[in-house]
């Protein structure tokens, strides 16, 4: 065989080879539709997002998401994780792709694949009605609860180190951090204000939200494998644009945040 024979011989495989792998990376989307079913995995304790009543799943991502399935042509089939356990989990291929709120990061963005935003995720505090916050400032000295491992006890951790020092106390869910607010354990709760604002909103009694927000602005959104999740995420961005168009989006906003908040239909800058 001549050197020019085998380097064909090469360059052939290598084609095939490069192929093969794009086949195999374009080959989820074509798979779900073929199994007719979308396997999605979030924390169904992340209000108003995603909750639990009466056994039931409801929420924003709830109504969301069936839209997008209808315009997939699939069933959704919904899975209640831990959240410490779903990124890793989708890494494996447990399921089919992150239906949880993930705040979009550039760190994140090289691991992940995410779709457009799907909701505003700036950072704010919360606090007992009458309590000793009158701007983010004053949480300066105080115990603040956060969830663990997510993007919102990243960014309370550097505004700690802007002002001079928060004591921080992180829990396995928002609703356990607003207990111990309650309690009197903690003087504020850091999360993202959908949330805190859907909170306030539903127990005005008991919360307040401390405007304005002190984090940078950030948004929600869904993930899918990076590489593997390219087409999957391609097709639901479509859904989404083509639910933001028609006005889907706006009631859904409208019926869970209690107000509409315009997205970008391009992916941000992280």
């Amino acid at each position: 065989m001549t050197f020019q024979t085998s380097l064909k011989s090469a360059l052939f495989g290598l084609s095939a080879l490069t192929l093969a792998a794009t086949g195999a990376l374009a080959d989820q989307l074509a798979d779900i539709k073929a199994a007719g079913k979308i396997v999605a995995a979030t924390e169904m304790h992340y209000a108003p997002f995603d909750m639990l009543e009466n056994g039931e799943y409801v929420g924003f991502d709830r109504d969301l998401f069936d839209e997008i399935a209808k315009e997939l042509g699939v069933t959704p089939e919904y899975q209640d994780l831990p959240w410490t356990s779903i990124l890793p989990g989708l890494e494996v291929k447990k399921f089919d792709f992150v239906l949880a709120p993930v705040t979009m990061t550039a760190e994140r963005a090289e691991r992940y694949a995410f779709t457009l935003p799907i909701s505003d995720a700036t950072v704010a505090f919360v606090q007992r009605k009458g309590g000793p916050l009158s701007t983010p400032e004053d949480a300066k000295g105080k115990t603040v609860g956060t969830q663990k491992g997510t993007a919102q006890e990243i960014q309370l951790q550097a505004f700690s180190d802007k002002i001079g020092g928060i004591t921080i106390k992180g829990y396995g869910t928002p609703d356990e951090a607003y207990a111990d607010l309650m309690t009197g354990r903690l003087d504020a709760v850091a999360g993202s204000a959908p949330l805190l604002n859907y909170l306030a909103k539903t127990r005005p009694a008991d919360f307040a939200v401390v405007n304005p927000p002190f984090g940078k602005p950030t948004y929600f959104a869904f993930v899918a494998r990076k590489g593997e999740g390219d087409t999957l995420i391609a097709a639901i961005n479509e859904a989404i644009k083509k639910i933001e168009d028609d006005g889907r989006m706006k009631a859904l906003q409208e019926k869970w945040f209690g107000a509409a908040t315009e997205l970008p239909q391009e992916m941000p800058q992280l």
